[in-house]
């Protein structure tokens, strides 16, 4: 018996637009189809009428279901909603085919030019559960049989380009390819419309299309006349990409995809790698899609080390230049990085082959990113109207890491179908951009967590997607200046070096204010007259005035009386960092000389913008001030609490390990060159002239904020994330920080393993001793009991490892007391995996469920593989059989959606981790810039120069705005990197928690001493990583309490 497709043509036309894997091979599929049914392509939305109702075809009618159901929704309004509006799509990339697709579905007529001819790019891209939701409404299963059936939600660039190019195709989207704009031919005359100006020479009636909406989706690298773009730069940031065939084999199915691992919470992994390899990352992701896709961010002083660059060059073009990037020394790079993190198990990585031939691995800089200061524009000529919008990366340049690309690539085509709607509806060209602009301010804000949770309700309508949804946020008179009658200047671009996060105006205090502050804080206290900002400070009653009445109880003034003011300043000085978390700008010495008065203005002005909103009565201020840097100021106690360990461990371990070795490009500075802490004007490492906002001062010294970096790797040292060795004086990152009595292991420590504060340790600086006076200090602390080994039984081991330290919003009741022991071990085990705390289900719920399952039948192939909602509960006790692998084993669904799930939470915590590593290097970035601005204000006002004194007031009243916003950022970074230590806290927790299960699930008659004794030095090591959790939360929950004390004000 013949087949349907050798019957009937269309049938074999539409199956090869299906299956079709090039773009070449769909248009020409597309076009046998339209000329086997009679019709020509390009037709409209009318076309996908008359292909459906031609084609009465089994294999079609599951999608024309899908796309029936989308079409249908009344914001379509049965495809009216734009009848008579014609589109100009520049780009078919994901984001230009997907507005295209929305702008046909509304009834408007598209037409779509791509400079390109094929569909080459093989890298992959990560999908949020809408995306996901969204393709497979639009038949993605139909078009591409593997989307999202591994481990991770992700797919190939150009598959996505293939499956929505297919969708257009039949939605009547017209599409020339090989043509690419230049540029807006405006109306002539009057009754004219306006047209593109294309190359090479375009068909006659591509030539004459007169458009009302044009949509760029042409790349960062294009944006049209009139909009301006805002540079974001960070520090450099140099990208790998690399592709290897994929050969589909049972070994390849069978290696884990890689979500994502960071350097900021899993130093140990990338410590490994530089051993085994020379390659030094910051970061690795591996996705198994089309090809073996690997993407990773690389450390220029390995890729010179290794080969891979040939020359260090500031410019970053010119570094990454194709003439300054070896690529053989490139591929052994990819090669080795990937072999490395997937244990070899790939085989022989062979590369595929790019868009000419060559093997597909890159290098590319992501320092900087483009975003449009606007969306949308409209241009009127001759009467004639444009509006043109902006989509996809000539909108914003995603950052990488963060997976965000595609999805709000896709919510920007959204907004911007949404946007010609209205404009065909007849709305006034500012209310239309109004609208635009109010959704464009929440683009950079969206995450699945911030969305509308139900997907399948997200349409058109911005009220589907986003909520709490003000479209009035921008008003029309705000947009003025997007509305032009004739066509502007060429493409601006602003560069956005300094932090965009800036201070509320008027928040800086000038000198008279910072002054008159002084002196109602310090009022009242004996022996204290303040007159002005430099004299009055020397003695330092005056300061230690001011840290009493910030922090009372700490010394009563009456001590104060026969204290050397060398002696006052110092613990005034000490204090103010170690209980109110203001760092110092000047040393004692400067400040009792009184030699350097703009060092000590900038100082007080931290005092002044941190505990400004205080009252100013003569009382205490509360605990919980608002302006307190607590963040600053844990992470300065967090320091110190790793220094004293370090110290007391040195102690009792006699060390035979030597200092590390630098690299060779590493230079060396001895110790001996090290300057006097009272020399706050020269570097303590480099001996070159500090100026005020260039100091950073650690362990009572003060450097470059350049020089403050790791001995060995030069990295820049965090807040929290250094320690100095005391054998030979050098700071060092945590990675890199010898251990005392651990020479080979030393490299393997991370923050993790540093001990938080707590509230029983004594972290208050003594107090300045006073003559004639035993000194508090030297009380002898009693020694405390020695600790006792504890032994916990298998089921206490499996509580403890999960203990679940988040406060739940809504705490369930206890569960009933177990009748027996194997009742209890079955608890005790259901309740230790990420669910913490939940109440356990009786596993029959998985016996029902997966029978349901196997006996509904599904509608189509495409749909077998739609995620399962599941409850919580039955979610916990899937989670923890999911521990059990001989039980999950019967129900290989579930354990498939919870490795899914798995997978998602790895990969929200690198999300994490990357976007606050490149906050952190914008800060960096942010901070070079206000020093270099510092130090031309600070040599104005030091030069002895005749200028009239308003001019020196504005100086410095500049200075302290730099000031300011310095102090700000730095407050922003400790903010950060407490989050990096709840990350490397959870990422510990969870390998201790594999450890210990290793452990845990041999047969105690099984097991060694040597098995006993690690089982008890993980569960010990468990237990300091729970307490450590516990002190971060308890520390966030004092904070959170003390701010609700406090009331809304301005913060430090």
């Amino acid at each position: 018996m013949a087949s349907p497709t050798s019957i009937n043509p269309a049938h074999a036309h539409f199956e090869s637009v299906l299956q079709a894997q090039l773009c070449q091979d769909v248009l020409s599929s597309f076009q046998g189809l339209c000329r086997a049914l009679g019709l020509e392509p390009g037709g409209g939305l009318p076309q996908y009428h008359k292909i459906k109702a031609q084609l009465n075809y089994w294999s079609a009618k599951s999608l024309w279901a899908k796309l029936d159901k989308r079409a249908s929704q009344p914001v379509y309004q049965q495809g009216r909603a734009c009848t008579g509006t014609k589109c100009l799509v520049v780009g078919a990339g994901p984001c230009g085919l997907r507005a295209a697709v929305e702008l046909a579905m509304l009834g408007a007529r598209v037409v779509l030019v791509e400079k390109r001819t094929k569909f080459s790019r093989h890298n992959v891209l990560h999908l949020w559960p809408f995306t996901i939701h969204d393709l497979r409404a639009l038949g993605a299963k139909k078009f591409y049989g593997r989307f999202c059936t591994g481990s991770l939600d992700h797919i190939s660039i150009r598959q996505l380009q293939l499956l929505l190019l297919k969708v257009a195709l039949l939605l009547g989207v017209e599409i020339h390819w090989g043509v690419t704009f230049t540029g807006l031919q405006p109306p002539p005359r009057k009754g004219s419309g306006w047209r593109a100006q294309l190359q090479p020479s375009p068909p006659a009636q591509l030539a004459n299309y007169e458009f009302d909406v044009l949509i760029s989706a042409a790349g960062g690298k294009f944006v049209p006349e009139g909009f301006t773009v805002r540079e974001m730069r960070g520090k450099l940031a140099i990208g790998i990409t690399a592709n290897f065939v994929n050969g589909r084999t049972v070994e390849e199915t069978q290696v884990p995809e890689i979500s994502g691992v960071a350097r900021i919470y899993n130093q140990s992994f990338f410590q490994s790698l530089l051993k085994a390899t020379g390659i030094d990352l910051e970061n690795i992701v591996y996705y198994k899609d089309d090809t073996h896709y690997f993407v990773m961010t690389a450390k220029k002083q390995c890729l010179l080390r290794l080969g891979v660059l040939r020359q260090d060059w500031p410019e970053t073009d010119r570094l990454l230049g194709s003439a300054n990037v070896a690529p053989e020394a490139l591929q052994r790079f990819a090669r080795a990085a990937a072999d490395f993190a997937t244990h070899g198990k790939l085989g022989k990585l062979e590369f595929a082959q790019d868009a000419h031939g060559r093997p597909d691995v890159s290098a590319f800089d992501f320092t900087s990113m483009m975003r449009a200061e606007s969306s949308a524009r409209v241009q009127e000529k001759h009467g004639a109207r444009l509006l043109l919008g902006l989509v996809g990366d000539c909108l914003v340049e995603p950052f990488w890491p963060l997976g965000t690309g595609v999805a709000r690539g896709f919510l920007a085509a959204f907004d911007a179908a949404w946007m010609v709607k209205r404009w065909a509806e007849g709305a006034g060209p500012l209310e239309v951009l109004a609208e635009r602009e109010s959704l464009y301010q929440l683009l950079s804000q969206t995450s699945p967590e911030n969305m509308h949770r139900n997907v399948a309700q997200y349409g058109l309508d911005p009220a589907s997607r986003y909520p709490n949804l003000n479209l009035r946020a921008v008003t029309p008179s705000q947009v003025r200046d997007l509305y032009d009658v004739e066509a502007k200047e060429p493409v601006q671009r602003m560069s956005d070096k300094t932090d965009s996060r800036k201070p509320a105006t008027g928040s800086v205090a000038t000198q008279e204010e910072l002054l008159h502050w002084c002196q109602e804080q310090t009022a009242g206290y004996p022996g204290v007259h303040v007159t002005d900002l430099s004299s009055s400070w020397a003695d330092g009653l005056a300061l230690c005035a001011l840290v009493h009445r910030l922090r009372p109880g700490l010394l009563e003034p009456s001590e104060l009386q026969g204290v050397g003011a060398l002696e006052a300043t110092s613990w005034a000085l000490k204090m103010a960092e170690h209980e109110l978390g203001i760092t110092p700008v000047l040393s004692a010495q400067a400040m009792v000389a009184g030699n350097d008065p703009l060092g000590l203005i900038a100082y007080l002005s931290h005092f002044h913008s941190a505990f400004k909103s205080t009252p100013h009565n003569p009382g205490p201020v509360s605990q919980g001030s608002p302006g307190t840097a607590s963040a600053v100021l844990f992470l300065g106690k967090l320091q110190r609490t790793l220094q004293r360990t370090r110290a007391q461990v040195e102690a009792e371990t006699p060390s035979t390990e030597e200092p590390p070795v630098p690299e060779p490009d590493v230079p060396v500075t001895p110790p001996s060159q090290y300057q006097e802490a009272s020399a706050e004007d020269l570097c303590a490492l480099c001996g070159e002239h500090l100026y005020i906002l260039e100091r950073l001062c650690a362990n009572g010294r003060f450097f470059h904020r350049s020089c403050f970096r790791c001995h060995i790797c030069e990295a820049t040292l965090w807040p929290s994330g250094y320690g100095q060795h005391p054998g030979d004086g050098h700071f060092y990152c945590l990675q890199h920080l010898p251990q005392p009595g651990h020479k080979e292991d030393s490299s393997d420590r991370g923050p993790e393993s540093q001990d938080l504060p707590t509230h029983s340790e004594n972290n208050m600086p003594s107090r300045p001793s006073i003559p004639g006076a035993p000194q508090e200090g030297t009380t002898p602390v009693p020694s405390q009991p020695t600790r006792q080994l504890i032994r916990l039984s298998s089921p206490e081991r499996q509580r403890l490892s999960s203990l679940h330290l988040t406060p739940d919003p809504e705490m369930e009741a206890p569960p009933k007391p177990p009748r027996s022991c194997s009742v209890l071990a079955r608890q005790a085990l259901e309740g230790s995996f990420v669910g913490w705390g939940m109440p356990v289900q009786s596993p029959q719920v998985l016996v029902a469920v997966e029978k349901e399952e196997e006996e509904s039948p599904c509608s189509s192939d495409e749909e077998a593989e739609e995620d399962v909602p599941l409850d919580s509960d039955t979610e916990q006790v899937l989670w923890s059989l999911a521990k059990n692998s001989g039980t999950m084993n019967s129900y290989p669904t579930w354990r498939r959606t919870l490795l899914r799930r798995a997978k998602e939470e790895e990969m929200k915590r690198f999300c994490k981790a990357q976007a606050i590593q490149r906050r952190q290097n914008e800060i960096e970035a942010a901070l070079r810039e206000l020093e270099a601005k510092g130090t031309e204000l600070e040599l104005a006002l030091r030069s002895r120069s005749s200028s009239p004194e308003q001019q020196k007031a504005l100086w410095l009243e500049q200075l302290l705005q730099l000031v300011q916003k310095k102090n700000s950022l730095v407050a922003e970074e400790a903010e950060l990197m407490i989050t990096v230590q709840e990350l490397n806290l959870e990422e510990k927790q969870w390998q201790l928690d594999q450890e210990l299960r290793t452990y845990m699930n041999q047969e105690e008659t099984l097991k060694t001493a040597a098995d006993r004794q690690a089982e008890d030095q993980v569960l010990r090591k468990l237990v300091d990583v729970v307490n450590q959790r516990d002190a971060l939360i308890r520390f966030q929950e004092e904070r959170r309490l003390s701010e609700l004390a406090s009331g809304p004000g301005p913060q430090g």
